[in-house]
């Protein structure tokens, strides 16, 4: 077994304490995972983080395999919440979607759960954020539509959404949103031919609009780190929106349906989607871009490299030995150095 395997099956370390919720909703027996950091005092609010899984998925798989947030979560002070969906009694599968005659509205299983933890806890209620993978990016647009007045930001990751999904949105605030897509998704394609999903522009188009960003979008090419993943990636950017909010794509170009990761074996690895997450939704509020009214100088979002994860090198073995390394660090950003030794 290789060093990168191990990577892969080894949560990420944190200090915190998760445990599983239990929530009588809609005469259902429903959980959910919650991990907060040793480091959280009831003297200061602080912020929700939801990550929803993928369709067919766990909570808890989802959380050690794919978008593991707790590092963040201890460094950055939120809570972090894993819902878990129920099984759909026509499929059998977990689904955040069901289908007639199911009546499930996860919609209100989402209001409740942010409603029960903020009993427990001081919650800054101007700052919950959604992020969701496959079918749990799919669900976020369905939150930032719907529960808009509770959520402030989300990201979608490998996530369409239905023709008509923004047909019945109640929008109350100017609403920052991010998707991870990937041109080659075969699950959630880019541009749907068959016309059951929206083309990723026209999602862009939607938000854009109704914040009145920008027209044209600013565009970064980000670094090829890894050119054996067969993918490289773009950064699509509409600025200056209502309350300085901003729509933004991270475009995958040949990417396929996944939740890219440096330390992953598959898929795109130039970049960390878990930090790119957070380090997206993190700078909203409900009411827009934190610190708008004192900000002058509205480019593109810097990020300074803080707090090293883990080096490896081109071929994702952690290893601090001479030639070519992968610095990643904690907010999502990654240094390539040429060691002599």
């Amino acid at each position: 077994m290789n060093k990168l395997l191990l990577l892969l099956i080894i949560p990420i370390l944190s200090f915190g304490q998760l445990q599983t919720e239990n929530l009588n909703f809609d005469n259902n027996n429903r959980e959910y995972l919650i991990y907060v950091s040793e480091n959280y005092s009831n003297s200061n609010s602080v912020p929700i983080l939801l990550a929803l899984h993928g369709g067919s998925g766990y909570a808890l798989d989802f959380m050690n395999y794919e978008a593991d947030f707790r590092s963040i979560a201890d460094s950055s002070g939120f809570i972090l919440i894993y819902p878990q969906a129920l099984e759909d009694p026509e499929t059998g599968y977990t689904s955040w979607i069901h289908k007639e005659p199911t009546e499930h509205d996860d919609i209100f299983f989402i209001e409740a759960i942010i409603d029960d933890v903020s009993l427990n806890y001081n919650i800054d209620q101007q700052r919950i954020y959604a992020c969701g993978y496959s079918l749990g990016g799919m669900f976020t647009y369905d939150l930032a539509c719907r529960l808009n007045n509770r959520i402030a930001a989300i990201s979608s990751v490998a996530g369409a959404a239905f023709v008509g999904a923004f047909y019945n949105c109640n929008l109350v605030h100017p609403t920052a949103v991010q998707s991870i897509v990937g041109t080659d998704d075969d699950i959630h394609p880019y541009n749907d031919l068959d016309g059951w999903y929206h083309p990723v522009s026209e999602i862009n188009n939607y938000w854009s609009t109704f914040n009145n960003t920008d027209i044209n979008p600013v565009i970064e090419s980000l670094p090829d780190l890894n050119s054996f993943d067969g993918s490289t990636v773009e950064r699509y950017l509409w600025m200056n929106g209502d309350g300085c909010v901003s729509v933004e794509e991270l475009k995958i170009i040949n990417g396929g349906h996944d939740w890219p990761s440096p330390l992953a074996s598959w898929g795109n690895q130039d970049f960390n989607a878990t930090a790119e997450v957070w380090n997206f939704v993190s700078k909203f509020n409900i009411d827009g871009l934190i610190g708008c009214n004192t900000t002058t100088d509205l480019e593109p979002y810097s990020i300074s490299p803080e707090n090293l994860i883990t080096t490896m090198d081109i071929f994702g073995r952690e290893t601090t030995n001479k030639g070519f390394q992968l610095y990643i660090y904690e907010d999502g950003t990654v240094e390539k150095k040429y060691l002599i030794k």
